[in-house]
């Protein structure tokens, strides 16, 4: 059986409302002939928004999982996409910002969840606090604007969408926007973030078509056991031996694939195509 056919000709519904179907139908349609729809009025701020007024429903995964179940109930389709992305400091380095961005496959008919993700440090997310139209223009220079989007607001949490303007795209927009925070500042201050919603971030963008192709990798990668899309790396086993002393080191040298469907698993050895490891990551070789 070609596992293709679980989704050939099907319709899946997207739960976005910031355009995500720009980068996320075009490689759904073509890699795996799926016809992707977007519901009129899906309102996802409600499953939260970047600017904190609205705190995220959940974990990443389960705010994304929480908008596909939403869309397949009121859309009466069987198969669902949705994205989320968080932004950050790096884990490993605080310097650095990070944006992880997942793409959820909701299938009801075949009783399956694939995601695919894209973890990545390309990303222009930032924020500064301004006392002045230039250092607000010095900031807006810095992030991509008038490309990317911003947002001014009063205070640092703001409470509704009251004290903040949002999806600023033009440079006019913007000094007005700046010009009316610092008059109604009570501090002088104004904060000023970049936008992070899709539609008016390019870079995130590419990180969730990114995310999409992972998302297809997954879903080509079928259970040898039954055929079934989505026989994922569930596990990685360190010890990889170095090519000098033979002694263990902390890179893979196996992978452990399981299908959420049936619970085959297999161990895979050497997933990274390495047989032995550098010396230089070996604890001996270079303590």
């Amino acid at each position: 059986m070609n596992h293709h056919s679980l989704f050939t000709n099907r319709v899946a519904v997207l739960a976005t409302m910031h355009q995500k179907e720009k980068v996320i139908a075009p490689i759904v349609e073509q890699e795996l002939g799926i016809k992707v729809i977007v519901p009129e009025d899906f309102e996802t701020d409600r499953f939260g928004t970047f600017t904190r007024e609205m705190k995220r429903v959940g974990t990443q995964i389960e705010a994304a999982r929480l908008k596909a179940e939403t869309a397949i109930a009121i859309t009466g389709e069987s198969l669902a996409l949705a994205s989320e992305g968080t932004f950050g400091p790096h884990p490993i380095n605080p310097f650095l910002p990070y944006n992880r961005e997942i793409v959820l496959l909701l299938d009801k008919t075949n009783g399956l969840e694939i995601v695919g993700q894209e973890v990545s440090i390309q990303t222009n997310f930032n924020h500064k606090v301004v006392e002045s139209l230039e250092e607000a223009q010095d900031f807006a220079d810095t992030v991509g604007f008038p490309e990317h989007g911003l947002v001014v607001m009063l205070n640092s949490s703001p409470k509704s969408t009251d004290e903040m303007i949002k999806g600023i795209k033009m440079p006019e927009q913007f000094v007005e926007a700046v010009q009316f925070a610092l008059h109604n500042s009570k501090d002088g201050k104004v904060y000023i973030e970049t936008d992070m919603r899709a539609l008016y971030n390019p870079t995130r963008m590419q990180n969730i078509a990114k995310a999409t192709h992972d998302l297809v990798r997954k879903l080509n990668h079928a259970c040898p056991n039954c055929s079934c899309p989505g026989f994922e790396l569930v596990q990685r086993i360190k010890g990889l031996p170095c090519e000098c002393c033979n002694s263990p080191t902390q890179l893979t040298i196996a992978a452990i694939y399981k299908c959420q469907k049936c619970g085959f698993s297999q161990q895979k050895l050497y997933p990274d195509r390495l047989e032995k490891a550098d010396p230089s990551q070996c604890m001996y070789c270079n303590p």
